[in-house]
């Protein structure tokens, strides 16, 4: 159980956060600016939680934000052990494989792609659709920090099934009002406003 009785420590003063492990790091280590875009992402989800969702859509979401804290926490857990424990979170393949199943019965619904979608069509699609870019996000510092040292390959799979999970929910949840991307629309020269 979590107990947070003070929020400042000033521990963090001279620029290092701890890890779990009790080490310190540089706020601005790949390892922390993968766990800040993590912590973005989630804020971006609980944006798009507010937005008109059916229940299932809801669970959906708030059951991926849980997941995001438990994602932040596996990375800033530093080690080569990645299997959980009572005193470790870590991302499982099970996640990742649930993740898949709700993408492949969100898609089985819609009509195939034509063309790339824009983000919008409706508020909670467009919300929607700035999550998945801040997932993606957050899996560029994830991957960029997994060049630098070791991190949970679930984890990244994670990410990665993420923000494909958020497309095909934007899809849904835009329905009707789907905004197709026009390749070239705007390339045919126009009149300027008073121009001859």
């Amino acid at each position: 159980m979590v107990r947070l009785n003070r929020i400042y420590t000033r521990t963090g003063d001279d620029g290092t956060t701890g890890l779990v492990d009790g080490s310190r790091t540089a706020k601005h280590a790949p390892r922390m600016a993968a766990i800040g875009a993590v912590d973005e992402a989630n804020c971006a989800i609980g944006v798009a939680l507010l937005q008109p969702l059916d229940e299932g859509q809801a669970a959906m979401l708030s059951r991926i934000q849980n997941e995001l804290f438990d994602l932040g926490a596996d990375l800033a857990t530093p080690g080569t052990e990645f299997t959980p424990d009572e005193m470790t979170l870590r991302v499982v393949p099970a996640q990742v494989a649930r993740l898949e199943a709700e993408i492949d019965a969100m898609n089985a619904g819609l009509a195939p792609l034509k063309s790339f979608i824009l983000p919008g069509g409706t508020p909670a699609a467009a919300h929607t659709h700035v999550a998945r870019a801040a997932v993606r996000r957050a899996e560029r510092a994830a991957t960029e920090a997994a060049a630098a040292e070791t991190l949970n390959p679930a984890a990244l799979a994670y990410l990665n099934r993420l923000s494909d999970h958020l497309f095909v929910l934007a899809r849904v949840v835009a329905g009707d009002h789907e905004v197709l991307w026009r390749p070239g629309a705007t390339r045919a020269p126009c009149d300027s406003p008073g121009g001859t």
